[in-house]
């Protein structure tokens, strides 16, 4: 209940209207009063408490977001902003999971020629090997894979599942990407993982042509096996289901992609001490990189977003419009 001031700055009782006299102050800092009247004890009226969301309303919330997506690290972003790295956190997955939103609800039924997928290592706490015996089985924690279905025409990103490397994220890839795309048959390329063959024929086997391109490496060189890649060998077109076009089978592009991802989401970064801590903050991060890829970036081989190239949207979107809509 609202309560009146006085010209002594003592609040009047809200139960009867009388006069209050000051008896202490509350445990959450605000004063505490006793009617003279009825003797009922209240304190002063609370303050509208700030919310996080409300940064987004300010510019140097938006500058924060922005800050993120162009890859710098959060305490970073909290140097040159003044607001607090929790709060920073806090932002990014209310950011992430309105971006999410945005992509469900925008990339549908887009129609495709020729698909690729991929996916991305990284890691949320600890690294697979470095991980606890108690926490063995905790698949928030350890590897973490991005996997990534791009367009190779407009270079959209049609769908994209954060989590273990198992048949049940692909699962979920392809079923993400079956409601992104329209019913015209498409053809898509992946890697050799096994998981695509299985997710493809159960969930996309109607109205795709498969082929995995396979990669063969070599051993690596005497003191390059941490962090040199293996020398490449060969790789193989392997058509797996369908009428796949041999000239098509290519995951060029959205290993392109992967690269983008690892320069602008800082905690996706090769080599450095800004990893997730968090899996909700990791899928916050990477939604929130996936849609401003999509919607606000002009790509610089296309000119225009891939969202614009697909036909989505007519315009580019600011990062006001992404968090917004």
């Amino acid at each position: 209940m609202a309560m009146a001031e006085t010209q002594s700055g003592v609040a009047s009782c809200p139960v009867c209207g009388g006069k209050g006299k000051r008896s202490g102050v509350h445990r959450n800092g605000l004063r505490r009063f006793r009617c003279t009247a009825c003797k009922k004890t209240y304190t002063e009226d609370h303050q509208a408490r700030f919310r996080i969301e409300d940064y987004l309303k300010e510019k140097r919330g938006i500058m924060a977001i922005r800050m993120l997506l162009e890859g710098s690290s959060i305490r970073t972003v909290e140097r040159l902003t003044d607001i607090h790295r929790d709060s920073i956190m806090k932002l990014l997955v209310i950011a992430g999971q309105r971006c999410e939103a945005v992509l469900d609800r925008v990339v549908r039924s887009v129609a495709v020629e020729d698909v690729q997928a991929d996916e991305v290592w990284s890691y949320v706490y600890c690294k697979e090997k470095n991980k606890l015996p108690e926490n063995a089985h905790n698949d928030s924690i350890g590897d973490c894979y991005t996997w990534i279905a791009l367009d190779r025409k407009s270079k959209l990103v049609l769908a994209y599942s954060v989590g273990r490397r198992t048949n049940r994220q692909a699962m979920d890839l392809m079923y993400k990407l079956r409601l992104a795309t329209s019913d015209d048959r498409f053809q898509l390329s992946t890697d050799g993982l096994m998981s695509y063959v299985i997710a493809v024929d159960e969930i996309l086997g109607d109205r795709v042509d498969f082929a995995q391109l396979v990669k063969q490496y070599a051993q690596p060189r005497e003191g390059e096996q941490r962090y040199s890649p293996a020398p490449f060998v060969a790789a193989y077109k392997v058509p797996v289901s369908g009428n796949p076009d041999p000239d098509r089978i290519c995951t060029s592009h959205v290993e392109r992609f992967n690269l983008t991802m690892r320069m602008s989401i800082r905690r996706m970064t090769r080599l450095t001490n800004a990893f997730s801590k968090k899996l909700e903050n990791h899928k916050a991060a990477v939604s929130l990189g996936i849609a401003y890829y999509n919607l606000c970036r002009l790509h610089s081989t296309i000119r225009i977003t891939p969202a614009m190239e697909a036909g989505i949207t007519d315009r580019v979107w600011s990062v006001e419009d992404l968090l917004s809509a």
